[in-house]
């Protein structure tokens, strides 16, 4: 009984006093009946009627505690449900747009570019007047001048489709139009097997013939492809289909060049064969016959790390010329040439030894082509030979990014097939420069050629060039 009694008169010191007073009256019945002695009732009365104060703080803090306990957990629980509701309505959201466009093909395109601004200064010009072909900023007339403007969307829609499709704004059909849009590739892949390694390629895309015509003019560090391969197809594209072939070891290797950065062609295949019209890109055939392509090029990779591509190249075919009378009104009128078309036919050898730091590439081809003689009354199909020889150095910093310091000798000797009247060209010069990518979205070529012989294949009589200094600079823009 003492006990309990002294258990209430604890509770009720600790903060339940409105019920001391009955409790006394309780403790004194007990003293009256002998329960209790005396001096039990004076303490327990004492107990009853004194509040404890270290204890009642020491309670207050253990219920704030708690109350802050259950507070956080309350917190902690309305969050998880929160994100576990928002899980699963972001979850509801995926499966709804998987399910109505997951299988899209229009998912799987991607979309790139970029754009060359470009400007060349005349420095000196002996003889006719300086005539380059691909290059329009290269004329005394010239200033600032959009060289390309690249738009390009490809993807693979299905497992075994990729399509590939690229416009260029700076440029209509057959250069003329300062700003205008051309289309440049549109073709797809079929792969062949599941691994992709045999592909068909339909449509229009460049011709697999050497090396810098593959080679993108977003990748390479001169400003313009060298004559006397360039001529083979000086829009590097066509209409036709190829069949290409690689391993898939070889396959991932033409991506490792491109991702280190190291200017390769991309990938055309160990070996590719096809047929095309052989007119060039945006015009009819009107040969009447189809042009034959077989290419072989291999990127080995010594133990060391070093990359080397060789690669040998050769075509068939006639080609159609167009004509028209070289003096004007003269007495001249146009060439006679044969409505079949004119033999056209190469074979060429490429040799890349990759930068890293320092390498070089040279490519040459020899055969026959349309020319016109020196009369200038018959195209007839005529020896041609040209090629390039390059060096250039890969150097990395850390403080303004990636250079490209490049020397070039470039040379040609034949008939410009693609020209009016097919007028006999010769090409003789160096070029000296440097492509500077300051950042990855950015890069400045800037590029003096000094011009031993050039013809000018426009003006009739079609004369040289014989010494003519230039700079060119131009800023790329990647995206």
């Amino acid at each position: 009984m003492s006990a309990l009694l002294l258990a209430a008169a604890m509770v009720a010191g600790m903060g339940v006093t409105h019920a001391a007073d009955p409790l006394v009256q309780l403790l004194e019945v007990l003293r009256k009946r002998g329960s209790i002695t005396e001096t039990e009732y004076q303490d327990l009365k004492k107990s009853a009627t004194t509040a404890p104060s270290t204890e009642i703080k020491s309670f207050e803090q253990r219920l704030i505690q708690q109350d802050n306990k259950i507070d956080q957990l309350g917190s902690d629980l309305s969050a998880q449900m929160t994100e576990k509701l928002s899980e699963n309505y972001q979850g509801a959201i995926d499966k709804a747009v998987d399910d109505k466009y997951g299988d899209k093909w229009f998912n799987n395109i991607k979309f790139s570019g970029y754009t060359q601004f470009r400007y060349t200064s005349l420095l000196s010009n002996d003889g006719a007047v300086l005539d380059v072909p691909n290059d329009g900023s290269a004329r005394e007339q010239e200033s600032f001048r959009v060289r390309r403007g690249r738009l390009k969307f490809s993807g693979d829609v299905t497992e075994r489709l990729y399509l590939y499709a690229q416009m260029d704004v700076a440029a209509g059909v057959g250069g003329g139009t300062p700003l205008g849009v051309q289309l440049r590739d549109l073709y797809g892949d079929l792969a062949l097997t599941e691994n992709k390694e045999y592909r068909l390629r339909f449509g229009q895309s460049k011709i697999p013939y050497g090396f810098v015509n593959l080679q993108s003019s977003q990748n390479r560090a001169p400003l313009e492809r060298a004559d006397g391969i360039n001529s083979a197809a000086e829009n590097e594209r066509d209409l036709g289909a190829f069949l290409m072939w690689a391993p898939t070891e070889i396959r991932a290797r033409f991506k490792e060049l491109k991702k280190l950065g190291l200017k390769g062609s991309g990938d055309y295949g160990v070996a590719s064969v096809g047929v095309y019209n052989g007119q060039g890109p945006n015009v009819r055939d009107t040969s009447g016959g189809i042009h034959t392509l077989a290419r072989l090029s291999y990127p080995f990779k010594t133990d060391k790390g070093q990359f080397i591509e060789a690669g040998i190249q050769a075509y068939h075919g006639q080609f159609r010329v167009s004509t028209s009378d070289p003096d004007g009104a003269g007495p001249l009128g146009a060439p006679t040439t044969s409505v079949d078309g004119t033999v056209d036919q190469r074979v060429g050898l490429s040799l890349t030894y990759y930068p890293q730091p320092l390498g070089f590439e040279a490519e040459w081809n020899i055969g026959r082509g349309p020319t016109l003689t020196p009369d200038f009354t018959i195209i007839n199909s005529e020896f041609l030979h040209g090629g390039y020889l390059m060096t250039y150095y890969k150097w990395d910093t850390k403080t303004i990014g990636r250079l490209f310091p490049f020397a070039r000798w470039n040379y040609y000797d034949g008939g410009r097939k693609f020209g009016v009247n097919a007028v006999d060209e010769t090409v003789n010069e160096f070029d000296l420069g440097f492509e500077w990518s300051f950042w990855p979205e950015m890069e400045l070529v800037v590029q003096y050629t000094k011009t031993l012989e050039r013809n000018n294949t426009r003006v009739f009589p079609y004369l040289a060039t014989d010494n003519a200094d230039r700079i060119g600079m131009q800023l790329q823009i990647n995206y």
